[in-house]
This record gives C-alpha cells, sequence and structure tokens, in this order.
C-alpha cells in the first residue's frame, strides 16, 4: 500500500486533492484503507477509480476491461464471465471516464517534443445520425495524442483536436503538422498554436504564433472511390526544415498521412461500432468518445509496439548477441518506464483539480 499516491477524497478538507503532503496514513492494511490526518476520515484504496465498489475479483475485472480494449464482444463477455451486461456496460463505460483522465494527466501535460504529427478523421454512423471521431498520432513514438468527437465535420472539431496536440506539445520546437484536405486543418492550426505576451498594459495580450510550426496537406484524387493521384502541399514552413523533420521522424519520405491511418485502423479493429458495414451501432456519443479513450490508453500506456522496439547487443561467452527490447509508445515518449499492466492502468489514481486559494 503505497500512501505516496493517496489523496484526501473529502471537499471540505484542507488538504483535498494534494498528493505527498503527509496527511495520509495506513488504516488498515486488511481492509485496505486510509485516513487523512486533517480531516479524519477514511476511504478505500480504490476510491477514484473503476475498481471502487467491485465485487467481482480486480484481475477478473483487469482481464475483461483488456478483452473490451482488444475487440472482444461484450456478448462474449457475459457468456464466458457469466456477468450482467449491465455490469459489462458499466465497467467500459467506468474505464473510459477514467483513461480519459489519465490522458489529460499523463500525455497533454507532457510537453512533449512531438516532431511530427498527423491528423485525420473517421466517418461512423450511428444510431439515427453520422459521427465524426478526429484523431492525431505522433509519428516519432507513435503516441496517440487524443481525440475529438462530434456529429460535423466542421472547424469547431478540427480546434478541439489541434487545442489536445498544442497541449501536448512543447514550445519553441520544430513541428510538423500533417493532414488531408480539410480547409478547416489550416485555419485551426494557425489559430491554435499563439501564445499571449503580456505586456502589463490594459486589454487582450497580443498572441505571437510559435516559431517553426510548418503546415503539410496531403489531398488524394478519387475516381471511382479509387485514389488515382496523390498531391502533397506546403501550407506553412520551410521545405528545407519539412524535408529534415521527415528524415528525423519517419526515416525520410515525403508528406503523408500513413501512420494516422494505420492507426485509424487499430482503432476499428478493436472497436466493434468503428468497423465498416456493422450491425454494430452506437446509441450516445459520449458513449463512443469513452470508448475510444480506453483503447487509446491501453495502445499508449499497456500495447509493445514493433517499431518501437530497440536493439540491445549482450556479450555472451566473448560473442555479441542480439536482443530486442519491446517499448510502448508512451515509453518511447518518455511518460513512463515500464509497460503498464490493464490492472496497473485501472488502478492509477488521477488527483482531482484543486481550485486556487489566495492566501490570506
Amino acid at each position: 500500500m503505497d500512501i505516496a499516491v493517496q489523496y484526501c477524497p473529502n471537499p471540505d478538507c484542507s488538504d483535498y486533492g494534494k498528493v505527498g503532503s503527509g496527511n495520509i496514513r495506513i488504516h488498515s492494511r486488511k481492509e485496505k484503507r486510509f485516513f487523512c490526518r486533517t480531516c479524519g476520515k477514511t476511504f478505500a484504496a480504490t476510491y477514484g477509480t473503476p475498481l471502487y465498489r467491485r465485487q467481482w475479483d480486480h484481475q477478473i475485472i483487469a482481464w475483461i476491461i483488456s478483452l473490451l480494449g482488444n475487440g472482444c464482444p461484450p456478448r462474449a463477455i457475459v457468456v464466458t464471465f457469466g456477468m450482467d451486461p449491465r455490469t459489462v456496460k458499466d465497467l467500459w463505460r467506468s474505464s473510459g471516464r477514467h483513461c480519459q483522465h489519465i490522458h489529460e494527466e499523463k500525455v497533454l501535460k507532457g510537453r512533449l517534443d512531438l516532431g511530427q504529427v498527423q491528423m485525420d478523421e473517421i466517418r461512423q454512423k450511428i444510431q439515427g445520425a453520422i459521427l465524426w471521431i478526429a484523431m492525431a498520432i505522433a509519428v516519432p513514438t507513435r503516441l496517440w495524442l487524443g481525440a475529438a468527437v462530434s456529429l460535423h465535420r466542421d472547424k469547431a472539431l478540427i480546434l478541439r483536436l489541434v487545442e489536445k496536440v498544442k497541449a501536448a506539445a512543447r514550445c519553441c520546437r520544430p513541428l510538423l503538422l500533417c493532414f488531408d484536405g480539410l480547409s478547416a486543418y489550416i485555419s485551426a492550426c494557425r489559430q491554435v498554436f499563439r501564445t499571449p505576451v503580456h505586456t502589463g498594459k490594459p486589454g487582450r495580450p497580443r498572441l505571437v504564433p510559435w516559431p517553426d510550426v510548418h503546415l503539410g496537406q496531403v489531398i488524394k484524387q478519387y475516381a471511382r472511390r479509387r485514389v488515382v493521384g496523390v498531391e502533397r502541399r506546403i501550407v506553412q514552413g520551410s521545405a528545407a526544415v519539412i524535408a529534415h523533420l521527415l528524415r528525423a521522424t519517419q526515416n525520410g519520405g515525403v508528406l503523408n498521412t500513413a501512420f494516422i491511418e494505420r492507426l485509424m485502423a487499430t482503432f476499428r479493429s478493436r472497436l466493434a461500432l468503428l468497423v465498416r458495414r456493422t450491425r454494430h451501432l452506437a446509441r450516445k456519443m459520449d458513449w463512443v468518445e469513452e470508448a475510444v479513450y480506453l483503447i487509446g490508453c491501453i495502445y499508449n500506456f499497456c500495447t509493445y509496439h514493433d517499431a518501437l522496439r530497440q536493439p540491445l547487443y549482450v556479450v555472451h561467452r566473448r560473442r555479441a548477441v542480439l536482443h530486442w527490447v519491446e517499448r510502448t509508445p508512451a515509453m518511447a515518449a518518455g511518460l513512463t518506464d515500464h509497460r503498464w499492466t490493464v490492472l496497473e492502468l485501472l488502478s492509477y489514481k488521477v488527483p482531482p483539480a484543486v481550485p486556487f486559494q489566495a492566501g490570506g
């Protein structure tokens, strides 16, 4: 039982949501409970996670979430484990919301050197409407940067996605943004990637564009639903810098959106409602967003990626033996030093946002 990751969940406590403030102590090792020295309240170790107040064994719950996050139909889990379908759905949704909080805490606050980011959208039918899911991926680390879900493929959808990319990016580092022919990407990137400069004068501060942000557009030309040509445009930036970023992030080549398209194929294979020509339709948009974040976090933190493994030569009996060090996208991005298990993902506690209080 690690008290270093625990926080007081009592909103009336002066140490509410504070991690490492020294107010948390162990109350019962058998029952896995802690107590706060400030307010005297006790709480379970699983408070704030999808495992809280679950009657099933935590390892079985982790297996169920792992199966759901890798494309297993919920009906098969109901039949195999003898669970109520409502329990499986509630586990899926609560785990999705939990993974969304982890993504915001780990990825969107990571301030990462992304290098190259590719963005695209998935068009999918839900009950009575068409749903658009916009996603982004950091090419060098294959890190999934998040998704935005909307009923319309418009600038508002793209703005939400680009804001997630900006939140994860480190300022003043060369960044290449690649996208398709949707014109909203250009205006959204130019609008979001700006920083306010405060001069102390009244009024709105002046917004200065980020330096070294380069925009590349890949426009596919279709005829009878087949790609017959590809046009590549440099919308903003230097061709020499873009060529350098392409060599550094994807070992050369040309402007493309191949990496985000492969990622979307992974999501389609792991989420039944994203499979083409399926009868498995979603009823609500928020459920789709929760399911997408569950799969995205399992992909980032719990799944090894073959393209990210590194060679390691070990001398054995005077001979160099080649071994491969497997890595997840989160390991390649420096967000963690090991591959998380699904149980570790579900047990991770994200402290609540504590409002700022000025001292008296």
